[in-house]
C-alpha cells in the first residue's frame, strides 16, 4: 500500500511547465530523495505526492489505489515542511500528543508514543518546556516529531533540514535515516542539498528543470552519472570534464583534449561507443579520482584550497580548468606545474553535443 507510482506525471502552471512527464517507481519502506537545484520540479513533485497540488496530467498511485480526486486529509500521509509548523503556545509534550488525541487515542497509548518519539529524537528534558523558548533547531526537531508520532506509511519531507545550523543537519541526517527504519515508512525527501541524499536515501531522483535526470542509489549516480548535468551536479567538486575528440593511437583509443595532450588509453569496455560517437566529446573524472602520476596531464596550479583534512587543487583555467582533491599534506602551489591522471577505471565519456554518457553496451 505504501508503495508510490509515479505515471507520466505532469504538473503546468499557466504556460509554464513545472514538471514534464514524470515516471517514478518508488518501493514500499524505500527511502527516496528528488535531489536538485531550485526550480528543478522535486517541491511540485512532493506537493502532488501530498494532495497539495493536482496534476495536469498523468497519476499517482498509493500501491494500486488511485489518488486522483483524493484530498490531502484522506490519502494518510506525514509532511514536514522547510519552516517548522507548530504550536508554539503549546508545550513540546503537547504539540507531539496533539495528532494522536485529536484521532482519539488514550492517554496511555498516548504517553507511550510521546514517550517513545522524544526519545528518538532526544526531546525527553523537554517535554515541559514551551516551544516558544526553544531554538530553531529544536523547533524542527519537534515538527518532525508530530508528524512522525502519526506513524504514517509515507511520510514526506521538503528541505526540513535548509534552516538549521551545520551541525546540527548532520545529527539529523542520521536520526531520520533511524526514523525511517524503525516505522519501516516510505520516505520522500525533497532537498538540494546532495550530502543529505547521499547519506539517507536509498535512492535519489537527480531532476533539473522539470526533468527526471537519473534515478539511483547513491554510489549509482556518483560512479556512472547518466548525462553531464549529473556528473556536475553530484560532487563536491563536482566532475571535471575536458572537451577533446576521439583519436586512435599506437597504445590503443584516447581523447585529444588539445592544448593538454592527450589521454591515457580508454578502458576497452568504452572503446565502442566512443568510437561510434561523432564530434566532440567531454572526457570526464572525478576530483577525488585524481593522483600525481609521472605521466598524465601537464597543468599549472592556479590555486591551492587547504580545507582540514583535505585540499583542493586548482589547475588550469576555462575549459582546460580540473580540479583535484589530495590529503591535506600534498606539496603543490600556485604556479607549479603538476602533472596529474585518473585511474584508467574511474574516465567517464559523453557525448559533446547531447550531454549523455557514452557507456558499454549503449
Amino acid at each position: 500500500m505504501s508503495a508510490i507510482h509515479l505515471k507520466n506525471l505532469v504538473k503546468k502552471f499557466g504556460d509554464f511547465t513545472a514538471l514534464k512527464t514524470m515516471d517514478l517507481e518508488i518501493a514500499d519502506g524505500e527511502f527516496m530523495a528528488l535531489l536538485g537545484p531550485s526550480g528543478c520540479g522535486k517541491s511540485t513533485t512532493m506537493n502532488m505526492i501530498a494532495g497539495m497540488e493536482e496534476p495536469t496530467g498523468g497519476k499517482i498511485l498509493f500501491g494500486e489505489r488511485d489518488m486522483a480526486g483524493v484530498p490531502m486529509g484522506r490519502r494518510g500521509v506525514g509532511f514536514v515542511f522547510q519552516n517548522y509548523a507548530i504550536f508554539t503556545h503549546m508545550t513540546v509534550r503537547q504539540n507531539l500528543a496533539y495528532g494522536p488525541r485529536m484521532r482519539g487515542a488514550g492517554k496511555a497509548e498516548i504517553d507511550r508514543r510521546v514517550g517513545a518519539i522524544a526519545k528518538m529524537l532526544q526531546l525527553s528534558p523537554l517535554l515541559d518546556r514551551k516551544a516558544d523558548r526553544l531554538s530553531v533547531n529544536i523547533l524542527q526537531r519537534v515538527a518532525i516529531g508530530r508528524s512522525a508520532i502519526m506513524e504514517r506509511a509515507i511520510f514526506l519531507l521538503d528541505e526540513p533540514l535548509s534552516n538549521v545550523d551545520a551541525a546540527f543537519r548532520a545529527v539529523m541526517r542520521t536520526e531520520l535515516k533511524q526514523l525511517q527504519r524503525q516505522f519501516k515508512q516510505t520516505m520522500v525527501y525533497v532537498t538540494h542539498d546532495q550530502l543529505e541524499a547521499m547519506t539517507m536515501a536509498d535512492r535519489i531522483a537527480v531532476m533539473d528543470h522539470g526533468v527526471l535526470q537519473q534515478v539511483g542509489t547513491p554510489l549509482e549516480v556518483y560512479n556512472n552519472p547518466a548525462n553531464v548535468f549529473v556528473a556536475r551536479f553530484i560532487g563536491a567538486p563536482g566532475m571535471n570534464l575536458l572537451k577533446g575528440r576521439p583519436a586512435e593511437s599506437d597504445r590503443g583509443l584516447v581523447i585529444d583534449l588539445g592544448p593538454l595532450g592527450v589521454t591515457p588509453p580508454l578502458p576497452e569496455q568504452l572503446v565502442p561507443a566512443v568510437r561510434a560517437a561523432r564530434g566532440e566529446v567531454l572526457y570526464g573524472f572525478r576530483p577525488e579520482q585524481v593522483t600525481l602520476a609521472a605521466r598524465g596531464l601537464s597543468i599549472l596550479v592556479s590555486f591551492v584550497e587547504r580545507i582540514g583534512a583535505r585540499t583542493i587543487v586548482h589547475l588550469g583555467e576555462g575549459e582546460s580548468a580540473v580540479k583535484a582533491v589530495f590529503e591535506n599534506d600534498v606539496g603543490l602551489s600556485i604556479g607549479e606545474t603538476a602533472i596529474v591522471a585518473p585511474p584508467a577505471s574511474s574516465v567517464r565519456v559523453f557525448d559533446a553535443a547531447s550531454g549523455l554518457a557514452l557507456r558499454a553496451g549503449g
